[in-house]
């Protein structure tokens, strides 16, 4: 099967550090966009609007999602819990330190737009010593030294794999699907975005939910994704995460809310988050969280002890990706190799040039699709009623 060509042997350490520079827009960028934005109207779709390329980040859109588990020892914990509430709360905790690595520096720029087929694979080894049964009562986390590489031996290491495609154009639907069969876990995804123009920002929504499963305990978590905007687009553009999401397991009755607050216009901080996790059948609250979702989140559970966690302190975990060599044409880095190194060059000219090579080949094989009436097929993902599954998923093979 094709993914019996991904070899893991071949994956090594990623040294891609994802910083942006945070620079102002240039007075000639400048007017670029007030060109595009005096073609635009308020609540316009942007999905096939061509965004110019220096707003371009060094990453596709799949690998950005496989960016949410870095901090994947924090992932695998959630099946250590001992108790459904101890689980739930686990994946919130998860949940709420997703999101600073994913936006790495402090400007927003977009991700390529992955095209139809793209996939992207990297897999992590988590040390056992780091993957800790829940404790309400030791709730204070040790501080941990991110300067040390964390030992890759692997016998000690939990195998975490990820692999994301892109599995329809319009819409743009990307799956993800990461598993652990040491910790028999896994989670399902498919996200749709859809962006909007709002006069100095744009909304970016992200329709769609996740599943997680996991398998010893019978349990699975529905989750959906916040809606991200990148505001101030004239100057120095900014991202901030907004709206409520919802985290529930049918089978315990426990379900979160999490509300992305998005700063007010007068006053008020920004990247505010909110928590709540509540057992539905007696109706407790059994834990509350607030804080910054790039910064530190504080927790609060029903007994009255409280947990501190510094999104900025946490470990990162580099993830592990095959060299561009060993990739097949039509994995993220492999496939925008071009546009990426010019972007590192500061040759926007040809960026874009090679970006509009790519673009214009997805639309003849689409024009090709259309004319022969043959539909696209996914290679790793099947669509199954509004949502779509990876084809091999742990819980098959159990």
């Amino acid at each position: 099967s094709a993914s019996e060509l991904i070899l893991v042997e071949d994956e090594m350490t990623d040294t891609e550090d994802n910083e942006e520079e945070d620079l102002g827009v240039m007075d000639d960028q400048r007017s670029v966009i007030l060109h595009l934005i005096s073609q635009l109207k308020l609540g316009m779709d942007l999905t096939r609007v061509v965004l110019p390329t220096f707003i371009l980040e060094k990453r596709s859109l799949l690998e950005m999602y496989a960016n949410f588990m870095a901090h994947p020892d924090l992932f695998l914990s959630i099946a250590a819990g001992a108790t459904p509430e101890e689980r739930i709360i686990c994946f919130v905790e998860y949940y709420l330190t997703a999101f600073h690595e994913g936006r790495k520096g402090a400007v927003a720029k977009k991700p390529y737009n992955p095209i139809i087929g793209e996939t992207f694979h990297c897999s992590w080894d988590v040390p056992k010593d780091k993957v800790k049964a829940f404790r309400t009562n030791g709730a204070s986390t040790v501080p941990r030294d991110p300067t040390k590489e964390f030992g890759q031996d692997q016998s000690t290491c939990y195998k975490l794999r990820f692999v994301a495609e892109q599995v329809s154009h319009h819409p743009p639907v990307s799956c993800f699907y990461c598993e652990c069969k040491e910790k028999k876990m896994c989670v399902n995804a498919h996200v749709w975005t859809k962006s909007k123009f709002m006069g100095m920002s744009i909304g970016v929504s992200m329709v769609g939910e996740g599943v997680l499963y996991l398998m010893e305990h019978e349990e699975e978590y529905v989750f959906t994704l916040p809606s991200a905007y990148a505001r101030s687009i004239l100057t120095i553009p900014w991202v901030e995460l907004g709206g409520k999401v919802n985290i529930s397991c049918a089978r315990t009755g426990y379900s979160a809310t999490v509300t992305f607050h998005t700063k007010p216009f007068y006053g008020g901080k920004v990247h505010r988050v909110t928590a709540e996790v509540k057992h539905n059948p007696t109706n407790t609250i059994v834990c509350k969280a607030q804080g910054e979702w790039n910064g530190t989140l504080e927790f609060t559970y029903s007994n009255g002890e409280t947990k501190v966690i510094d999104t900025n302190k946490l470990a990162v975990i580099r993830k592990k990706i095959r060299p561009i060599a060993k990739q097949g044409p039509l994995e993220s880095r492999h496939l925008w190799q071009h546009v990426t190194n010019s972007l590192k060059e500061g040759n926007i000219d040809a960026a874009t040039e090679h970006k509009h090579r790519l673009e214009e080949r997805q639309r003849a094989e689409e024009r090709q699709r259309v004319a022969l009436t043959t539909p696209w097929k996914p290679k790793y993902f099947a669509k199954e009623g509004d949502g779509w599954l990876y084809l091999n998923p742990l819980w098959k093979t159990h």
